[in-house]
């Protein structure tokens, strides 16, 4: 019967999931399959809200990891099923309208084995909706990647995603977090000729003569690009550890 509720999600038989799920232990419902994927994994991944209630209200676990390391919020961030994520964060609704306690922690900046968490994934998806929740749940902003030690910024700006590089200097983003090259989401907005981006950067405050690790600053990359040059100081004078920016 453990492998009914299973088979119950993937054909899309909810009726059948919600009589297994109502009688097995939780134990039972943890259960992963040859892909490591739990009743939740499905019920997520096939976009089942009624089946996620009722797994989260017996008390499952939502931080297993499948055969790829995501959990099931890993996965409604990368199918974008925003409901799904909201329910997986918020548990089950009680009658009387409060938050039913939940058995489980989730981590938030748990990464799938590329190293992701899921504030990475619904960036690099440009989903802003999924950003504002998971940053409302508790996820680290400047939470780094575990490949090459990128931010939500740095991936926001590898994928020219103006709203993006907003929101999330808005809601306090580090603007010059170094990846584990030394490299600020400036230098990466620079080296991609990006210079919409680079001029929010700079307005936002970015230090453009910090050097990553091949001794670069953002100056430097900009060198023979006026667009880019023109939206950065062009000599070494700081005051209070801030370039100043002369004009003519």
């Amino acid at each position: 019967m453990e492998r009914l509720v299973h088979l119950a999600i993937i054909h899309c038989v909810p009726a059948v999931a919600l009589c297994c799920i109502a009688q097995l232990p939780r134990e039972v419902l943890e259960i992963q399959n040859d892909l490591f994927q739990t009743p939740l994994h499905l019920a997520v991944y096939l976009e089942q809200p009624s089946v996620i209630q009722a797994l989260i209200h017996k008390g499952v676990n939502p931080g297993l990891q499948d055969r790829n390391g995501n959990t099931p919020l890993h996965l409604a961030c990368e199918q974008q099923h925003l409901q799904c994520a909201q329910q997986l964060l918020e548990g089950t609704a009680t009658p009387d309208g409060t938050a039913q306690p939940r058995g489980h922690h989730q981590d938030l900046q748990l990464q799938n084995w590329q190293g992701l968490a899921c504030l990475h994934i619904s960036t690099l998806k440009g989903n802003i909706p999924m950003m504002s929740v998971l940053l409302e749940s508790g996820a680290n902003i400047d939470v780094r990647e575990g490949t090459s030690g990128k931010t939500p910024l740095h991936l926001a700006v590898e994928c020219h995603n103006r709203r993006a590089v907003q929101f999330l200097l808005r809601h306090g983003a580090f603007v010059d977090a170094q990846m584990y090259n030394g490299c600020t989401p400036l230098h990466l907005a620079v080296g991609r000729r990006d210079a919409a981006i680079a001029a929010i950067l700079s307005h936002s405050g970015a230090d453009t003569l910090l050097r990553n690790m091949e001794n670069e600053t953002a100056q430097d990359l900009a060198d023979g690009n006026d667009d880019l040059l023109a939206l950065l100081p062009f000599d070494d004078l700081k005051i209070s550890g801030k370039p100043v920016v002369c004009s003519e």
